[in-house]
C-alpha cells in the first residue's frame, strides 16, 4: 500500500490523539512564516531601501540555514528526544520572529530570518516524525494531515501578511510571534514527554547516508528540482505583479487554498489511479505546463497560473512527501531529514539565484522559463529509474521495520 492511496479522507481527522493536533496546529504556523512575506516584499524594499535581489534572500537565508540545520535534527532528537527538538525549533521562531519586527535594516532581517529557518529545521523534520509516530490510521493519513498542515498554512500565511503588513512591514513578524508563541506554550505544556528509554543514536552523516538509497536519492532530488520551481513562484511572483500587500495576499491565500485541498484530497486519487511515480511525473509535468504560460507578459495570465500552481503543488508535496516516508528502510526521522536536506536545497538556491536570473537574461518572466526547465528535469530524474530497481512504492510494513531498524 502506498503512503497517499488507500486511506478515506476521514481517517485523516477522525481520533487524532492531542499530541498529534497540537503538532499539527505548530506546523500550521510554522508553515506560514514561508508565505508571510510574500505580500510584504515590495513594501520591505521601499521602506528599507532594498533591491529586489537582496528582498529575495529573506527566502535563501531562511532555507539556507534549514537546509543545513537538517542534518543535525535527526542526531539532536536521538539524543535529546523528540518534544525538546520540537520545543527548541519553537522557541528560536518566537524569538526570531520578534527580532524581524523590530529590526532596522535588510541585512538585519536576513539574519534574523536565518534563525527563524534554524528554528524550523528543528521543528519541521521532527513534526512530521511526530505526526507520523502518533497518528491514529497509519502512516499514511499521518502524511495527509502534515500535508493539510503545511497547506493551511501556505495559504494563511500571505493572508496574514497582507492583512498585517497593510498596516506595516513588521506586523506580520508580530502576529506570527505571537502564534508561534500560542504553540510553544501548548507544546510545553501538552505534548507528551520523552521517556528515559534508551534511543538508537543517530550520526550527524546518517541522513546524507540515507540518500545512497537510490529511490530516496531520485525522489530527494526530484523534490529539490520541483521545490526550486515552488519558491521561484513563491519568491519572484510579486515582483512581477507589482501588486500591492492585500492584492498579493489574496492571490497566493487562494494558491494555499489549492494546495491544501489537492494535497488533501486530490493526492490519495491520483496515486491509486496512475501509482505514486507516475502520479509524482504528470504533476510535476502540469507544473512545468504553468510555468511555461507564466513566461507570457500578462498579469491577468500570471495570477490565474500561480492560483492554479496550487494544485499541482498540493499533489506533489502529498507524492514526494509520502514517498520519501516509505520507500527506504531508513528509520522515519533520518529519511525525514535527509529527503528535507535536499528538498530545502532546492528551494534556497532558487531563493538566491531567482533575482538574479531574471538580470542575467534580461526579463522578468525569465525565472518562471528557469522553473519549467527544473520541473521537466525532474519528470526525467523520476522516469530514469531502472527497471530492475523496484517500483518507489513499498508496503508501509517498511518503513514502520526501518523505524524500529
Amino acid at each position: 500500500m502506498s503512503a497517499t492511496g488507500g486511506v478515506r479522507l476521514l481517517d485523516v481527522f477522525k481520533g487524532q490523539p492531542k499530541a498529534v493536533w497540537i503538532t499539527a496546529f505548530a506546523a500550521v504556523i510554522a508553515f506560514m512564516g514561508i508565505g508571510l512575506v510574500d505580500p510584504i516584499l515590495l513594501s520591505i524594499a521601499d521602506s528599507l531601501n532594498a533591491r529586489p535581489e537582496q528582498v529575495t534572500q529573506l527566502f535563501s537565508s531562511y532555507l539556507g540555514v534549514q537546509v543545513v540545520a537538517m542534518l543535525i535534527t535527526g542526531a539532536f532528537s536521538a539524543r535529546f528526544g523528540a518534544k525538546r527538538t520540537v520545543v527548541t525549533g519553537l522557541v528560536l521562531i518566537v524569538l526570531a520572529t520578534v527580532a524581524c519586527a523590530l529590526a532596522s535594516t535588510i541585512g538585519q532581517l536576513i539574519a534574523l530570518r536565518a534563525v527563524w529557518g534554524l528554528g524550523n529545521a528543528f521543528f519541521i523534520a521532527t513534526a512530521l516524525s511526530v505526526i507520523v509516530g502518533a497518528a491514529s490510521g497509519g502512516q499514511q493519513a499521518a502524511i495527509l494531515l502534515y500535508e493539510a498542515a503545511l497547506g493551511l498554512g501556505l495559504s494563511m500565511g500571505p493572508l496574514l501578511g497582507a492583512l498585517l503588513g497593510n498596516l506595516s512591514w513588521r506586523g506580520p513578524f508580530a502576529g506570527t510571534a505571537v502564534l508561534m508563541a500560542a504553540a510553544l506554550v501548548l507544546a510545553v505544556g501538552f505534548l507528551p514527554s520523552d521517556s528515559g528509554e534508551r534511543r538508537p543514536p543517530v550520526r550527524l552523516t546518517d541522513p546524507l547516508r540515507a540518500l545512497r538509497h537510490g529511490g530516496l536519492l531520485r525522489t530527494s532530488l526530484g523534490s529539490a528540482l520541483y521545490t526550486a520551481a515552488f519558491f521561484t513562484v513563491l519568491a519572484w511572483s510579486p515582483f512581477v505583479l507589482e501588486y500591492g500587500a492585500i492584492a498579493v495576499g489574496l492571490v497566493f491565500f487562494g494558491w494555499g487554498l489549492c494546495v491544501a485541498v489537492a494535497g488533501v484530497t486530490l493526492a490519495p486519487k491520483l496515486a491509486a489511479r496512475f501509482g505514486e511515480r507516475c502520479g509524482t511525473v504528470l504533476a510535476v509535468l502540469a507544473y512545468a505546463a504553468l510555468l511555461g504560460l507564466m513566461t507570457i507578459d500578462s498579469k491577468a495570465v500570471v495570477v490565474v497560473c500561480v492560483i492554479a500552481s496550487g494544485l499541482a503543488s498540493g499533489l506533489l508535496n502529498t507524492l514526494f512527501t509520502g514517498t520519501a516516508m516509505s520507500v527506504s528502510s531508513a528509520p522515519r526521522a533520518v529519511a525525514s531529514a535527509g529527503y528535507n536536506f535536499c528538498r530545502w536545497f532546492g528551494g534556497a538556491l532558487a531563493a538566491t539565484l531567482v533575482g538574479h536570473a531574471a538580470a542575467w537574461f534580461g526579463s522578468s518572466q525569465a525565472p518562471f522559463a528557469v522553473g519549467a526547465v527544473a520541473c521537466v528535469l525532474a519528470a526525467g530524474l523520476l522516469l530514469s529509474e531502472r527497471r530492475g530497481s523496484g517500483p518507489l512504492r513499498v508496503p508501509d510494513e517498511v518503513a514502520v521495520a526501518g523505524e524500529k531498524a
